[in-house]
């Protein structure tokens, strides 16, 4: 398991892969070409990666697909070396009165 200020990235087993999981749209690359799993609403920075590799979406999850492993960067973090397989991307929630929502940095 992995983290990232508010991202958490788990390991998972390629059987656990659905077979009728689908690239998930808007999630792939920005426009330098990095796959963004997390961009920051107040600053602007991103949890990307340059790797080769694909975002799927399936049940409400999103998974990572890392066929080289790769290089997780974010501006304020450390840079963290990902082996190659597969990922559950989870964004850490608060709760505040009345509502759970995604942490925005």
């Amino acid at each position: 398991m992995f983290r990232q200020g508010d991202v958490l990235i788990v390991p998972v087993a390629e059987a656990s892969v659905p077979a009728y999981a689908q690239d998930a749209p808007g999630l792939q690359r920005d426009s330098r070409g990095r796959m963004v799993l997390a961009l920051g609403e107040v600053t602007g920075h991103a949890h990307a990666l340059s790797a080769p590799g694909r975002l799927v979406r399936t049940s409400g999850q999103t998974l990572l697909h890392l066929p080289e492993g790769g290089r997780l960067v974010h501006e304020e973090h450390a840079a963290i070396a990902l082996p190659q397989g597969w990922y559950r991307i989870v964004r850490q929630r608060e709760y505040t009165p009345g509502a759970v929502r995604i942490v925005a940095d």
